[in-house]
């Protein structure tokens, strides 16, 4: 039998980030004299890693009146500006969504391995699971910076797979946003979307079952594994 691997994502599924990402983007954006963004905001930003929500506030920014001041932003050093803000804060505010430590628990006792695949740069990913007590029930990490592609690009999810020892077939993707659902597609791996997190309802399309809340991952994924994942 082949081994089972629960592979998560992070932002909006192990970790409500909203509030650090938020406080972090509105810095980013006071220190270039932009218009500041609420969390409403930011939460429709977040998942597609750190360049692509850092333009994202700048494009923000652009919107609310300052176009001309953003154009002249060097997009890579406003990148680095962000995790300088972010890195020594990442968990000041972020919280485990509930029930999330016991279900990974649940999930080992199972006889699964579990991983992590974010958009997010490793190092902070890693810094994060330690923050929480969770890197001992880790096989492994696959960040946002830790193959040549990420999110939705199916190589993220493969290559965290295959770093986890794993194969595709046994494996299930949990995640809140579609790079999660659309790189298991790709991957050939059922996806189990978490109604819990960030991503509109809708993007359940995508996957081929939702749980909706942590403590729900345990049954969902052993129902994939055992009637969806030979179909794929």
């Amino acid at each position: 039998m082949k081994q089972k691997l629960a592979v998560f994502d992070m932002d909006g599924t192990l970790l409500d980030s909203l509030p650090d990402l938020a406080e972090c983007g509105r810095e980013l954006l006071a220190s270039y004299a932009l218009p500041p963004v609420s969390d409403a905001e930011v939460r429709r930003m977040i998942g597609n890693g750190v360049p692509m929500l850092v333009e994202r506030l700048l494009q923000a920014g652009a919107e609310k009146g300052a176009g001309a001041q953003v154009a002249d932003i060097d997009h890579a050093q406003a990148c680095r500006r962000f995790m300088e803000f972010y890195t020594p804060r990442a968990t000041r505010l972020s919280r485990l969504f509930p029930g999330t430590e016991d279900t990974l628990h649940t999930l080992q006792a199972q006889g699964w391995l579990l991983a992590v695949c974010t958009n997010k740069p490793e190092v902070a990913a890693l810094a994060i699971l330690e923050r929480f007590g969770l890197s001992p029930l880790f096989a492994c990490v696959g960040g946002g910076d830790s193959f040549a592609v990420r999110k939705p690009d199916p190589g993220h999810l493969l290559g965290t797979i295959a770093k986890a020892g794993a194969q595709p077939e046994s494996s299930v993707m949990i995640g809140d946003m579609s790079p999660d659902l659309l790189a298991a597609q790709g991957a050939g791996c059922p996806a189990l979307f978490a109604a819990w997190g960030y991503g509109d309802g809708n993007l359940a399309e995508l996957a081929q079952a939702e749980a909706a809340s942590m403590v729900d991952v345990p049954e969902k994924a052993e129902w994939l594994l055992q009637n969806v994942s030979r179909a794929l």
